[in-house]
């Protein structure tokens, strides 16, 4: 079976472009303030149930 080649240029070949929700979700100072409050909180309840069975 021969390999059929590719048209150039297709929208396969580029990048994903993020969505204006996605940009604002990565430049938005109060939602990464938020996500930093909820990641530490997991890690700390992590930290306490670890230390507390030993």
């Amino acid at each position: 079976m021969p390999i059929k080649n590719k048209e150039p240029y297709q929208q396969e070949y580029y990048a994903p472009v993020p969505t204006g929700l996605t940009r604002y979700m990565r430049t938005s100072l109060i939602w990464q303030i938020v996500r930093f409050l909820v990641i530490n909180w997991k890690i700390l309840k992590l930290m306490t149930r670890s230390h507390i069975s030993r």
